[in-house]
């Protein structure tokens, strides 16, 4: 149980730390704990990995949010663990702190730790993450590869950009699930599996629609999880 414990850096979601330590002295002592010779400490390499070295000798308590956040990670790091558990890591940080972060994360991974992540971002999860579980309400109702799980819904939505605006969507296309969106473009979405993007294109310009753009939409993490754990209530 010591060994496993030792193989395992936890970022708890909150915030954990002595105001009166300096995070310096916060992660040599971190290191006492996990039995790191001094000879092998990376206190200071740690601290400058995570953008905090100009801040080693300030108070925990002097830290913005954003700093105590990366201190919790860099707390998790001083054994220098093959599993890092990260739980809600970026939840009240900054757009520029949190893509710092997730450099950091990325640059460890690279290195051969394997990041188990928790998160409410479903976008952080999809661009991050190898392989992704979904839990609802306690219960795992999906743990696939990324790639995978992203292909569980069987359509996209193929948003043309008229060269002529439309007024409403053409009668011809009231059997498909077309809807002509705000901004005047006209999306048609379809499964994948039985009809073709050429095919659909054929009938909009059958119908005299002349096409200035087009792009094609696929589903997001967020629809997969709105799916299964709708499915799963």
């Amino acid at each position: 149980p010591r060994q496993s414990r030792a193989a395992i850096g936890v970022v708890n979601q909150e915030i954990v730390a002595d105001p009166f330590f300096t995070p310096l002295e916060m992660l040599e002592l971190m290191a006492g704990f996990y039995g790191v010779p001094k000879s092998e400490r990376r206190s200071l390499e740690i601290l400058t990995a995570v953008g905090l070295d100009d801040k080693k000798d300030a108070y925990v308590r002097q830290l913005s949010g954003g700093m105590k956040r990366r201190l919790m990670v860099a707390k998790a790091l001083v054994h220098n663990p093959p599993v890092l558990i990260l739980d809600e890591p970026t939840a009240g940080v900054d757009v520029e702190l949190r893509r710092s972060l997730w450099t950091y994360v990325r640059e460890l991974h690279d290195k051969g730790t394997t990041i188990i992540l928790t998160t409410h971002y479903l976008e952080e999860a999809e661009e991050l993450c190898d392989s992704i579980a979904i839990v609802n309400h306690g219960e795992i109702v999906a743990c696939e590869p990324t790639p995978q799980l992203l292909s569980r819904l069987d359509y996209k939505t193929l948003v043309i950009t008229p060269k002529e605006p439309l007024a409403t969507v053409p009668a011809a296309l009231s059997d498909m699930d077309a809807v002509l969106r705000p901004d005047g473009d006209l999306a048609i979405t379809f499964r994948s599996s039985e009809t073709g993007i050429g095919r659909l294109l054929e009938t909009v310009r059958s119908n005299g629609i002349g096409i200035g753009d087009l792009v094609t939409e696929a589903p997001d993490l967020e629809d997969v999880f709105i799916a299964l754990t709708t499915q799963a209530a």
